[in-house]
């Protein structure tokens, strides 16, 4: 049976959706050039439907997933922000159903006879380190449910680390990358949410806990609308001195007056003073050139 979605609601004005959301909506709206902030606002799971979850994956959901789902089924926030006339959707916060809770495919990628899997892209030479758990394993080690499909960018997933039958302690939220890499994100689910909110929704947002980080477009947005958590030490120099940082108060107005700087004439040697063989001028003719000046 498919799921029926109520219509999403502009602004959060009900207070338990305010609650769910950790009062982000009043920032966004606040932001610049932020509009179309949404959310869709889900009914509560049935207890049945998560026992009935729970004993056909044959795993025990953690009691903060519980009690998220015993909540709401499911998550869908988003915003958009209006660059000239244009609305483009930049944000996206989302959680799956516990309907679409499902396994992450451990079936043939292609159908043809002896495809490759996921199973059989194992690294086993990837051991744990101090800084790092020891990653989740495709096979039977580890049992994948998704998450969050990040709009195409990764996967988010609850991770049950001991295989079947998965116990709720054994559970970690990991980052499945486009290349099929794992970066950890929290030990919890109610620590992953508190950063899926926090991050605003950001595209990619999740690269920033990888070693490559995340790309230069995503970082002209992180720049403009910095997480609330965000550490500025993500976006070291090197990295900035590539990114065309994003100005809101020349991108949500258009008709801003455009500052030119003034055409440098000549340098004039001073008098007394060789030609372009000799030394080089201490005349201030120089000096003050060059100031922009408005048209």
């Amino acid at each position: 049976m498919q799921e029926e979605s109520p219509p999403p609601l502009v602004g959060c004005s009900k207070p338990h959706l305010e609650k769910l959301t950790l009062g982000i909506t009043r920032i966004l709206e606040s932001s610049p050039g932020v509009t179309e902030v949404t959310i869709v606002e889900k009914a509560p799971a049935e207890r049945h439907m998560i026992s009935s979850w729970e004993q056909k994956n044959n795993c025990a959901l953690p009691e903060d997933v519980k009690n998220f789902y015993l909540m709401t089924n499911g998550f869908h926030m988003t915003w958009s922000v209006k660059l000239d006339e244009h609305t483009i959707p930049l944000g996206s916060m989302a959680i799956n159903s516990i309907a679409k809770l499902t396994q992450l495919n451990q079936s043939s990628m292609y159908s043809l006879p002896n495809a490759p899997t996921l199973a059989d892209l194992e690294d086993d030479t990837e051991e744990a380190s101090e800084n790092q758990p020891e990653k989740p394993h495709f096979d039977s080690r580890s049992v994948i449910f998704e998450l969050d499909s990040c709009n195409g960018n990764g996967k988010v997933c609850l991770v049950y680390k001991k295989g079947k039958p998965a116990l709720a302690k054994d559970t970690e939220i990991w980052f499945l990358d486009r290349a099929l890499y794992w970066h950890f994100l929290t030990e919890t689910f109610t620590a992953y949410y508190r950063l899926l909110i926090t991050h605003l929704g950001l595209p990619q947002w999740q690269y920033a806990f990888t070693n490559y980080g995340i790309s230069p477009q995503a970082k002209q947005w992180f720049n403009m609308y910095k997480p609330i958590t965000y550490s500025t030490n993500l976006l070291t120099e090197e990295t900035d001195s590539f990114v065309n940082r994003l100005d809101p108060s020349r991108v949500f107005k258009s008709k801003n007056k455009i500052l030119v700087p003034k055409k440098k004439g000549p340098v004039q040697p001073a008098s007394g003073q060789k030609g372009p063989s000799g030394p080089p001028s201490t005349s201030k003719a120089s000096s003050g050139s060059g100031n922009p000046v408005r048209k």
